[in-house]
């Protein structure tokens, strides 16, 4: 973008307990479409979709609460963030190859450029980035292959915000 401006589109959804996974995906998917993703980045669409599937999921299950789901592009990265009624961000565990479950945040940070998870008054939210090669474009439809960001090793824990 030239002018400075900053232009950004988005989405907003509640997903219930009862079946909101499969939900939050499809419609996760139907934005990204209309963004041409699913045809210039199959491999981040996926990863996205991932992504929506298990911080759902954790909302559902380990937080008991509905999934507020929103996805933001601002030209440079799509933020998908979901919050949850718990206001407990989730600690790092340790791998567990024994464990049937535990791995979701793993699995965000894995694909994710950048992931934080915030405590708010009223629950959390945890948010994943995803930049698309070649950084900012006024128009996402052009060769949006996933790219791994540089601060994947660095990520700490701070005050209330923990990096995923």
């Amino acid at each position: 973008m030239t002018d400075g401006s900053m232009k950004a589109v988005g989405w907003a959804r509640s997903f219930p307990v009862s079946g909101g996974v499969r939900a939050g995906r499809r419609w996760a998917r139907e934005h990204l479409a209309s963004l041409d993703w699913t045809e210039d980045a199959p491999d981040t669409v996926d990863d996205v979709l991932l992504t929506v599937s298990e911080l759902v999921t954790n909302a559902h299950i380990h937080a008991h609460s509905d999934a507020d789901l929103v996805l933001t592009w601002d030209g440079r990265c799509l933020h998908v963030s979901v919050h949850d009624a718990d206001d407990e961000v989730p600690a790092p565990r340790a791998p567990d190859d024994s464990a049937t479950g535990g791995r979701g945040l793993a699995l965000v940070h894995a694909v994710a450029d950048h992931c934080h998870a915030r405590s708010q008054t009223k629950g959390k939210t945890i948010t994943a980035c995803f930049t698309p090669s070649g950084g900012e474009r006024d128009e996402p439809s052009h060769n949006l292959s996933h790219r791994p960001g540089p601060d994947r090793a660095s990520r700490g824990r701070r005050s209330a915000t923990t990096h995923c």
